[in-house]
């Protein structure tokens, strides 16, 4: 075991906990909404991080990206005035959505048909009536939750990897999360697998096509001639071609995870998504990066699983109150 790691195998993260302090009543309350393909997801909180109220809704994304915006912000208004009646005045909003946020645009996002013509950030300003408004990915507000509660509190510099349907990581330097100069600083899926491929300019996600939930499970299927969910690459019995194309994507998934390890130099990097507590990619990941890293991270769990993104858009609300 190299010396740079302090602890075998994935470490338990501590429960994560309500930050320090006592939230009078009437204090105020923070809102976060995660928009998803398939469905909402809203929650209220206190200051110190309390949750407060939650619902969801579908998204419905064939009605078109003006009224899955308005079906949300009516929902959230309503939340919002259910808390207030015991909380306060609402003092912040952090939304996660899918896609890369620009400028006042988000890019990248064709789970909802229109949604990157909206100028999402100023809707969503004048629609909740926030004093202050802030929008990021879902990764990086996964990120951001990961940071403030969960298996990268305390780093100054970390590594968020998001392995579910698709693929994409998040980057914490100097104790922030770091968005890029055009917002799509972790966009892993992108990354080329050999040269000469087909890449972004192509419409192409490589890597995120090649070792991803989603597109292993495509890949499966069309070897296995059926359809072939990702869950099931990782059954008690998968037949030998399909294992040999589940152990290649795990290889290349881990040695992706390690090379971004050597170039970020992280205290920790943190699974997240529904394959990241598969022990065949947790024992590649920890013998590459003990292998092949100078200094190798602390490998953990994310603390936050489906719900990831919504406590990471009310982490972003808290973090404008603070300024971080």
């Amino acid at each position: 075991m190299s010396a740079g790691r302090q602890k075998a195998g994935l470490e338990r993260p501590e429960p994560g906990r309500p930050e320090p302090g006592r939230t009078e009543p009437g204090a105020g309350f923070v809102l976060g909404i995660d928009f998803g393909g398939t469905k909402i997801a809203m929650a209220t909180a206190a200051p110190d991080g309390t949750v407060l109220r939650t619902v969801r809704l579908a998204t419905l994304a064939c009605d078109g990206a003006r009224t899955v915006l308005d079906r949300a912000l009516d929902a959230a208004r309503r939340l919002s005035g259910e808390t207030g009646r015991d909380a306060g005045p609402l003092l912040a909003a952090g939304v996660a959505t899918f896609g890369v946020v620009r400028d006042d645009r988000v890019l990248l996002a064709p789970n909802v048909p229109g949604w990157e013509e909206l100028p999402l950030p100023r809707l969503l300003r004048d629609g909740l009536a926030a004093p202050a408004v802030r929008l990021d990915n879902d990764v990086n507000a996964a990120t951001a939750a990961e940071l403030r509660w969960g298996g990268l509190a305390g780093t100054g510099t970390g590594l968020y990897v998001n392995v579910g349907t698709g693929l994409g990581a998040g980057l914490v330097a100097d104790g922030r999360v770091v968005r890029g100069a055009n917002g799509a600083a972790g966009e892993i899926g992108y990354l080329l697998r050999s040269p000469g491929e087909p890449g972004h300019a192509a419409g192409r996600a490589p890597l995120e096509e090649d070792v991803s939930g989603g597109g292993l499970a495509r890949r499966a299927s069309v070897l296995a001639g059926r359809e072939i969910t990702a869950r099931e690459l990782f059954g008690a019995s998968v037949p030998a071609e399909l294992r040999v194309l589940r152990d290649r994507a795990l290889g290349e998934l881990a040695m992706t995870i390690a090379n971004l390890a050597i170039v970020l130099d992280p205290e920790r990097v943190v699974l997240g998504g529904g394959m990241a507590a598969e022990p065949a990619l947790v024992s590649r990941v920890e013998g590459l990066l003990d292998r092949a890293a100078p200094f190798p991270p602390v490998l953990k769990p994310a603390h936050f699983g489906a719900d990831a993104a919504l406590r990471g858009a009310l982490a972003l609300a808290l973090d404008s109150l603070s300024g971080a």
